[in-house]
């Protein structure tokens, strides 16, 4: 079964950190760029982080700039975001979707053919 998996959600007090992982299973990543995306309660989805198939460029949303750090170990089909400085306005189900042989960023939803179901993380005292 070919599937995207978050793990690495959860609760975590203002300025704590988590890093979230989006491991693959029946495919590998090298050939897919990966976004992360986050969901609010009430609000539309929004890309957060994007890497690209080497790793050797990314992006991140103003919001998070500094604060995020995406990263990528083909070796384990895996892609992380590590996740610092946290505060209360991060709070959403988080997911990661991946794009095969994308050379650019995107958040465009249509721009990515695999997504995973999502993991919670809640920033909060």
């Amino acid at each position: 079964q070919l599937q995207l998996v978050e793990s690495g959600g959860g609760l975590v007090q203002p300025g704590g950190s988590l890093r979230l992982s989006c491991a693959a299973s029946g495919f590998t990543l090298d050939d897919y760029a990966i976004g992360w995306f986050r969901q609010a309660p009430g609000k539309e989805r929004e890309g957060v982080s994007w890497i690209s198939r080497s790793g050797g460029s990314t992006n991140y949303r103003d919001a998070v700039k500094g604060r995020f750090t995406i990263s990528r170990d083909n070796a384990k089909n895996t892609v992380y975001l590590q996740m610092d400085s946290l505060k209360p306005e991060d709070t959403g189900v988080y997911y990661c979707a991946a794009a095969l042989r994308a050379a650019f960023w995107s958040y465009s939803g249509s721009y990515y053919s695999r997504w995973g179901q999502g993991t919670q993380v809640t920033v909060s005292s």
